[in-house]
């Protein structure tokens, strides 16, 4: 062979070793074989992250980096191992993996490990091994269900709706808010994994989904009448459902922030836009910031500095990202520059210039100011920041919402200025008073 050709086939091997093994023996990632898994994972009282790759998967090696910094941080708290599917296919068969990578989370039944359906990043990994983790903790000390077994009734959380065959129609069916309802057995696991998770997303959905639980062993005609054969089993119905033909199946992931962003998707999916309100009454005022979690604020300028087509171009504009965010449950209003001018001090709007935009927190009176363009990119921004926490904010000044002042809404038109007054001059002498030296 020549030199050439053991070259190239030494580096294909080395390429070929190097796919193989994705961790190396110094990884905080374990490397799980058959065997080794059951001593490892099966017989041991640790939580497990175990995923299963093939060498030659691209979104497994894109998946490396963040696996192992998970490790990392897990280290000591919840193991995190990886199986090679693609040379241990016995035990890749052994738990159903049909593609690559498939992530399972061993918690408190190991024999029926929950698979990971979260963001593949380490705050998603990091997140649901250590809500398996407080899952399995409070399974032991009772929490999760209590003594009685029970999965997730409202004694979990006073957010969580008990439901029984007799309630059921008149709450959910009656209702004109969506619903998850979860059908559990007492005695099953999964249901005690769900529990907390369950209870931490009733909570955050409060005002937009509401959810609830059905012990379907104690009311097996409701279970029933939906063909809930399995447990835990999740059905959505959406707003103003009438009967069992409006339920729809549960296709999420099981922890909290899963089923609150499946939810949330819903919700979004359904909610009307929110109307961008001239401010022209107290009242208006009140009801945009008063009644929710945050305010827009906006600021035009005067309709003789931007007439009706400028005008509308800025609505359009804020009536879209009001779209956007409408899952948010924002109030969004405007005024014209100088048509409410306590409402512009308040929010300290008057030296930015106009169109000017600030959101205020009116039970912390706390508000930010956009800075930046006033553009859909530059509004968007700006408001993704605030969702995500960031940004900063300042007191408001006052401790209550300003007075507005009692005005006409817009009519839509164009403005135009005051005629001019006309002077009648042919009254006035001027010879009498005036000297010729003076002219």
């Amino acid at each position: 062979m020549r030199v050439g050709s053991r070259i190239v086939l030494a580096v294909f091997i080395g390429l070929v070793t190097g796919a193989a093994a994705l961790y190396p023996s110094s990884s905080s990632v374990v490397d799980l074989t058959p065997s080794n898994f059951d001593r490892l994972v099966i017989d041991s009282d640790e939580v497990w992250v175990v995923e299963f790759f093939a060498p030659w998967c691209g979104h497994c090696q894109k998946l490396v980096p963040d696996y192992t910094k998970a490790a990392n941080a897990l280290k000591g708290v919840v193991k995190v191992g990886a199986v090679n599917a693609d040379e241990h296919n016995s035990l890749a068969g052994k738990y159903g993996i049909k593609g690559f990578p498939t992530i399972k989370i061993f918690g408190a039944d190991k024999k029926k490990p929950e698979d990971f359906n979260g963001a593949r990043s380490v705050n998603g990994i990091v997140e649901a091994a250590l809500q398996a983790a407080r899952a399995k903790v409070e399974a032991r000390i009772g929490k999760s269900g209590g003594s009685s077994g029970g999965g997730s009734k409202s004694g979990d959380s006073k957010d969580v709706v008990e439901l029984t065959d007799s309630n059921f129609d008149k709450v959910v069916l009656a209702s004109d808010d969506m619903w998850l309802v979860e059908f559990y057995a007492p005695w099953c696991g999964h249901c005690k994994n769900l529990a907390p998770h369950w209870a931490k997303a009733a909570s955050e959905l409060k005002g937009k989904v509401k959810l609830g639980a059905l012990d379907a062993t104690a009311h097996q005609s409701k279970a029933m009448e939906y063909d809930v054969k399995g447990y835990p089993t999740i059905k959505f119905f959406p707003a103003g459902a009438k009967d069992r033909s409006s339920a729809e199946e549960y296709n999420g992931g099981r922890t909290s922030s899963d089923i609150v962003s499946w939810a949330l998707d819903k919700f979004a999916a359904s909610v009307p836009p929110p109307e961008l309100k001239e401010i022209i009454s107290e009242a208006v005022l009140k009801e945009a910031c008063e009644q929710h979690p945050l305010c827009v604020v906006v600021i035009l300028p005067h309709i003789l500095d931007c007439q009706s087509e400028c005008r509308n171009k800025y609505l359009e504009t804020l009536q879209k990202l009001g779209d956007k965010y409408k899952q948010k449950v924002w109030g969004w209003v405007w005024a014209e520059a100088t048509a409410q001018p306590e409402v512009e001090e308040m929010l300290e709007m008057g030296g930015f210039g106009y169109p000017a935009l600030a959101v205020m927190n009116a039970k912390k009176m706390k508000y930010s100011i956009l800075r930046g363009s006033f553009s859909y990119d530059g509004i968007n921004e700006f408001l993704r920041d605030l969702s995500f926490g960031r940004g900063s904010t300042a007191p408001v000044k006052g401790a209550s919402l300003p007075k507005v002042r009692l005005i006409e809404p817009w009519d839509g038109k164009d403005g135009e200025l005051p005629p001019e007054e006309d002077i009648d001059l042919s009254d006035v002498d001027l010879d009498d008073d005036i000297s010729k030296d003076e002219l």
